[in-house]
C-alpha cells in the first residue's frame, strides 16, 4: 500500500514534470492529492524537500538495485544485461523523474544536488567496473563516458512515445547493449 508520502513524491514528480518545479505551488500539489495544501507541510518542509527527497530516493534505489544486481549476476555479461534490463524498466516506469531532473535539477538546494550526484557516480562506478571486466582494454575515461552515454540513451524514454513501452523496452535494451559492447 502507498504511504502518504509516496503519493506525494509521486503526484509532484508528475506535476513537476508537467508544469515544472516553479511552476506547482503548494496548493496545487495538495489539491491534486486530495488535500488541502498546507496539509503538505505534516509530511514535508515545503516544496523543495520534496523536490529533494524525490531525487535522492531515487538515485538512491538505483544504486542499491544495480549493486544487488551485479552481485545476484552469473558472471560480468549478465550483469550487464540485468543493469541494462533494470535501467530500462526505470525509465519507462518514470519519464516524469527523469524530466525533474533534467529541467529542475538547478531548484535543488545545494545539500541535496551533492547527495544525487555523489550516489549517481557511484551508481556509473558500478557500471563502469562491469564495462571494465566485459572489455579490459577500455580504460576507466572511455568506459565512463560509454556508461553515460547508454544512459542518455536510456533515459529518453519521457521524448520517445512513439511506440508503446513493451517495443521501447526491446529497442533501447538492444541498443544499448550494441552500444556498450563496442
Amino acid at each position: 500500500m502507498t504511504t502518504r508520502r509516496e503519493q506525494i513524491l509521486e503526484t509532484a514528480a508528475g506535476l513537476f514534470a508537467q508544469h515544472g518545479f516553479h511552476g506547482v505551488s503548494i496548493a496545487d500539489l495538495g489539491a491534486a492529492c486530495g488535500f488541502s495544501g498546507p496539509a503538505l507541510y505534516k509530511h514535508f518542509r515545503g516544496k523543495q524537500a520534496i523536490l529533494s527527497e524525490m531525487l535522492v530516493s531515487i538515485s538512491e534505489e538505483l544504486l542499491r538495485e544495480g549493486r544487488q544486481r551485479v552481485r545476484d549476476a552469473e558472471g560480468d555479461q549478465a550483469a550487464l544485461e540485468s543493469l541494462v534490463a533494470w535501467h530500462v524498466d526505470f525509465a519507462l516506469e518514470h519519464k516524469a523523474l527523469i524530466v525533474v531532473q533534467d529541467r529542475d535539477w538547478s531548484a535543488l538546494p545545494l545539500e541535496a544536488r551533492e547527495k544525487v550526484r555523489d550516489t549517481q557516480r557511484k551508481y556509473v562506478e558500478v557500471w563502469v567496473k562491469v564495462l571494465r571486466a566485459l572489455r579490459p582494454e577500455l580504460a576507466a575515461a572511455p568506459a565512463r563516458a560509454s556508461v553515460h552515454a547508454a544512459f542518455g540513451l536510456i533515459n529518453s524514454t519521457p521524448h520517445s512515445a512513439l511506440v508503446s513501452n513493451e517495443d521501447m523496452r526491446g529497442i533501447l535494451t538492444g541498443m544499448a547493449l550494441r552500444a556498450l559492447a563496442g
